[in-house]
């Protein structure tokens, strides 16, 4: 089963969707967050991801006391997640921003008045975390907006993700493997969990969110065919803030997805013939014809 995503079709044996997730990455800045729209519209992604929170509801009450050192000064957690948290006008212009880009755009809610602000703004599709799997309140809110939902499996068993594919349905959604480490070490990738996921869901699109260090695990998912890859992106990794060190630079992003490119060309379609480029060295070298 395919998925529409905005003007994308997403499904196996297309082209990989490529979801640049700015998620928190623009430190509650909207110009930082333009110039992460530029990379990744500059670098050929289909989509950025931002995350929408009501902090006095998504925040854990063990952590809304916790003290946090920001930018901004020593500050409890919660007054920090108000902190970074983009208002309707401010969503409205970085949304308006990808849009002239050409990208499609959505978020992660991670309540279910988040879920109402974002369709109050019309976005194409939604994000599921993988913090949010077992949230089946919030799972049910996004399941009523009939839109297409992207579905992240960290931190969760596969009995976990059955229940909540149970209540999202499986006609306009997209699963992402992902090993929710930050940054992840190569032998937690478990990319073989891209296959498991699409037998244990059959034709379901099954993708790859990735939160390692460089290219090489991305690009071996789309190896194994991911329908969609994901990838946080940074200004610059050593900037403040959870998410920069597990995140792709500019240069980095470009370089992957031209190689998702490459490798989708590579691929090919698993009938033998003779290639083109084959011809000339055939007829110089081959001695005896079939």
């Amino acid at each position: 089963m395919n998925v529409r995503i905005g003007s994308t079709t997403v499904g196996e044996g297309l082209a990989a969707y490529v979801i640049a997730e700015i998620g928190l990455n623009h430190n509650g800045d909207v110009e930082i967050a333009k110039r992460l729209i530029d990379v990744a519209a500059d670098a050929g992604v289909q989509a950025v991801k931002f995350q929408k929170r009501t902090p006095e509801i998504s925040t854990p009450a063990h952590m809304r006391d916790v003290p946090r050192e920001t930018p901004w000064g020593t500050m409890s957690y919660l007054e920090y997640r108000y902190r970074v948290e983009f208002d309707r006008d401010q969503y409205i212009e970085v949304g308006d921003h990808a849009t002239l880009r050409g990208l499609d755009w959505f978020a992660s809610p991670w309540d279910v008045p988040s879920v109402e602000f974002l369709e109050d703004l019309n976005v194409v599709a939604h994000k599921v975390a993988s913090a949010s799997v077992t949230d089946l309140e919030l799972l049910r809110a996004l399941a009523a907006t009939g839109k297409p939902i992207i579905l992240s499996t960290g931190m969760s068993t596969l009995d976990q993700i059955e229940a909540a594919v149970d209540v999202l349905g499986v006609q306009n959604l997209v699963l992402l493997h992902a090993t929710s480490t930050y940054p992840m070490p190569a032998d937690e990738a478990n990319l073989r969990m891209i296959a498991t996921l699409r037998d244990r869901f059959p034709g379901v699109p099954v993708g790859y969110s990735g939160h390692e260090p460089g290219l090489q695990i991305s690009l071996a998912a789309a190896a194994l065919g991911a329908a969609a890859i994901e990838r946080h992106i940074t200004l610059d990794r050593t900037m403040w803030g959870s998410d920069h060190a597990a995140s792709l630079e500019p240069t980095g992003l470009q370089h992957l997805v031209r190689d998702i490119r490459i490798i989708e060309a590579a691929l090919g379609d698993g009938v033998k013939r003779i290639m083109p480029g084959e011809e000339a060295p055939m007829a110089k070298l081959r001695r005896v014809t079939a």
